[in-house]
């Protein structure tokens, strides 16, 4: 028995120094594309889009650090379409793209200000594909997630990755809460979603909640909310 064609495609683009997983998604209906975390390397991005024949339709933003934001102004003044998130608190991070630019060697990243900011429980649309938005701050205070039911799919950014979770010894990061926005989050969504994470490679809900020594199970039995992970940038 065959399995359904999946309602979306997925491809991730490593980029800047900190090899950010950027992350394009696309409605196999219509060929409709979001640019997820556009952190630099615009041009490439933009340019396997097109290879690929699809559309860019909408940019995408999880968390305003650096090596997630910091190419979106380009790629929309270069396309023309909309950026969407993350939630208003991370306007902090976006204000100070120049300043981290400079002290990661990424002069040309610049800030922006989102068409649409997001808030826990919306929803936005690709072509003929649904995406729930997770609100989960910790990593920074705004930080968003999005989630294709139908697919079984999530992109977390710096949320949860294979073996780790976000670093928290940011300015406005909140360990304990970042713990919470993981179990109470994400966790709930189901063991079997994949998810691509922004740095590093894919795994799953369930995976991660077995094993992962900052969230699994065993773990937070052990030392419930209390254990400040440190993980990529």
């Amino acid at each position: 028995m065959s399995q359904p064609a999946s309602p979306i495609g997925v491809f991730v683009t490593p980029v800047t120094p900190l090899q950010q997983n950027c992350t394009t998604v696309w409605c196999t209906a219509t060929n409709k594309a979001a640019v997820i975390d556009p952190g630099g390397s615009v041009d490439a991005v933009l340019g396997e889009v097109a290879r690929r024949g699809l559309t860019l339709d909408q940019i995408w933003i999880t968390h305003g650090h650096l090596d997630h934001a910091g190419g979106a102004a380009e790629m929309q003044e270069k396309t023309g379409v909309q950026i969407t998130g993350p939630q208003k608190a991370d306007q902090f991070w976006i204000d100070r793209i120049v300043e981290s630019g400079r002290m990661y060697g990424l002069p040309d990243a610049r800030p922006f200000t989102p068409d649409r900011w997001l808030e826990d429980g919306d929803r936005v649309s690709l072509g003929e594909t649904t995406w729930e938005v997770r609100h989960c701050p910790g990593h920074t205070p705004g930080h968003v997630i999005f989630f294709n039911r139908a697919a079984r799919f999530a992109q977390v950014g710096d949320v949860l990755f294979k073996g780790s979770v976000g670093r928290t010894d940011f300015p406005m990061s909140d360990p304990p809460a970042l713990i919470r926005a993981v179990v109470e989050k994400l966790w709930p969504l189901g063991e079997d979603v994949t998810f691509v994470p922004g740095h590093g490679p894919i795994s799953t809900f369930g995976e991660e909640r077995r094993t992962n020594p900052f969230v699994s199970d065993a773990a937070l039995r052990s030392a419930p909310i209390q254990r400040e992970p440190v993980g990529p940038a």
